[in-house]
């Protein structure tokens, strides 16, 4: 079992900065801030340096809760079985799946903290540096703004110069994407461009996309509040923006989609692939700082027995596995140099696991064995409440380097893209299909999927719908963070999933703002239906 107490660490730098801490329901001696207002006496602290304002980003690629797990438990690619007593921590993922969560929600509680205070991080920045720090900071804070109106819909606001006893202001949902779209494009003028080697940092492309996200989602938080689950109204003015910023990508001949896909996931990603536009490094980055290792995305889900020895957790549902092709290099792929070490495919696992005999990389690859001597064999379903150890579609995301596979947290490079080039192209495809009518160059929906189709050994679709471009994002893009937030732009969000058998409240497409936070900052108000 992995406990979520062992598994999120706040950034200590948000920690001290912080007015008002409060403590995590799962650990009484864990402080987190949950105000952008300084505890320093003499007014706001002087800024960081700006790998620590990078830094930040650890608390989005350093465990497989929080963020990670609001933006994925939440929808139909993963769920945390309980098996026995292990990976039941007090509800918290069934809470997730299950759209059952509360103000006293402990994940959502530490997201809310942990964003708040890289949006202190970055103000400090994005105020007080000049050139390129200053559209680092403003792009950092620009996209923790937007992750926190995705999340929670409201966005506290603070000047960098302001008194230490100030409350921050608030944005609304609507407010926030307008100021995060103008963020973004005052800082283009002054980052680099995308060259390969400054992926871990901003740089034009990196903006470009993420106004390109913004744009696509802005009917989304420009929806009546009370009704935040909409119909949306997408217009087609802000799907044009979409196609400009995306094409304004595309035009840089350092990015193009992956010939193989795994390129862009395994221990080596950081040099073989040519689609991540914007990651966090595992290891240390001359500006970004030391990054977070990715041990836990394999680690969450494999069984004791495989290689690494792991946690025995998560597992993707079956509806999904069943989303793919058999053909479908994303769904399972035999990894050179890594499934004749380690006995897994990349993707999704299923069936007789496999594995080095006695775990010892270099021994004969053997059928595994389950903790009571039976076959391993991993099954098609599980169950959220009730399983075996062998329950549920496994998942290998970003396989590890075998020749450091049982060195812990730091023994793989694997980097965490946060934007990546196919989410670009599968970006304009949508906004063609919503009514985009400038900037196609040629191309139209159907023929910007079949090509990443193509890539991927999936054969090629006869039309495309935006049902069947929802799935194909999901094929895509599965486990980088975005599932939950395109499922709601497409509607979906509240449908019945496996083990979620009704569909859950409107409402819950927004999450609420941690009770605690209430009572620090009147200017906060609850959220609708919470």
């Amino acid at each position: 079992m992995k406990n979520i107490i062992k598994s999120y660490i706040l950034p200590a730098a948000a920690v001290g900065v912080l007015a008002i801490t409060s403590c995590s329901k799962l650990d009484p001696k864990l402080e987190a801030p949950n105000s952008i207002a300084p505890n320093q006496a003499g007014g706001a602290p002087s800024a960081p340096s700006i790998a620590a304002v990078y830094e930040q980003l650890n608390q989005l690629t350093g465990g497989q809760g929080n963020w990670f797990g609001m933006q994925e438990h939440s929808t139909d690619e993963i769920m945390g079985p309980t098996r026995g007593t292990d990976w039941d921590d007090f509800g918290t993922w069934r809470r997730l799946h299950l759209h059952t969560w509360g103000p006293d929600h402990n994940q959502i509680n530490d997201t809310w903290n942990g964003l708040n205070g890289a949006l202190f991080q970055t103000t400090l920045v994005a105020e007080t540096k000049t050139g390129l720090e200053k559209a680092e900071g403003q792009f950092l804070r620009a996209y923790f703004r937007f992750l926190t109106c995705d999340l929670y819909g409201q966005v506290q606001s603070r000047p960098a110069t302001a008194a230490a006893s100030a409350i921050p202001d608030v944005l609304t949902r609507s407010q926030a994407i307008d100021a995060i779209i103008t963020e973004l494009e005052a800082a283009v003028p002054n980052l680099p461009a995308y060259n390969g080697a400054n992926r871990g940092q901003a740089t034009k492309e990196a903006a470009w996309t993420l106004l390109a996200k913004a744009y696509l989602n802005k009917a989304v938080y420009k929806q009546d509040p009370t009704k935040p689950a909409g119909p949306y109204t997408f217009a087609a003015a802000d799907m044009n923006k979409v196609i400009e910023y995306c094409n304004l990508v595309a035009a840089n001949t350092n990015l193009a989609i992956d010939s193989y896909y795994w390129d862009n996931f395994k221990w080596d990603n950081g040099t073989a692939s040519s689609e991540n536009i914007f990651v966090r490094k595992a290891g240390a980055d001359a500006r970004a700082g030391n990054g977070a290792g990715l041990r836990w995305q394999t680690s969450q889900s494999w069984h004791y027995n495989q290689t690494p020895s792991s946690w025995n957790g998560f597992v993707t549902l079956s509806q999904f596995y069943d989303s793919f092709e058999g053909s479908d290099v994303r769904k399972s792929d035999t990894l050179a140099g890594f499934t004749d070490r380690v006995g897994a495919t990349a993707g999704l696992l299923v069936g007789q696991a496999r594995g080095p005999k006695n775990g010892v990389i270099g021994d004969p690859i053997v059928d595994l064995k389950d903790r009571s001597g039976n076959p391993l064999i991993f099954t098609r379903t599980a169950s959220i409440f009730f399983n075996g150890e062998a329950s549920g579609i496994r998942v290998n995301k970003f396989p590890l380097d075998p020749s450091t596979i049982n060195d812990g947290a730091w023994g793989s490079a694997n980097e965490f893209p946060f934007f990546r080039f196919s989410d670009v192209r599968l970006m304009k495809a949508e906004a063609l299909l919503r009514g985009g009518t400038t900037g196609a160059n040629g191309e139209t929906a159907l023929s910007i999927v079949n090509d990443l189709r193509s890539k991927r050994r999936a054969t090629a679709l006869g039309s495309i719908t935006l049902s069947s471009l929802l799935a194909e994002r999901g094929r895509e893009l599965y486990l980088e963070g975005h599932r939950r937030t395109d499922m709601i732009r497409f509607g979906v969000f509240n449908a019945p999933v496996e083990e979620r058998a009704n569909a859950s409240d409107a409402y819950k497409v927004v999450y609420p703002i941690p009770t605690v936070s209430l009572s620090s900052n009147p200017n906060l108000k609850q959220n609708f239906g919470y």
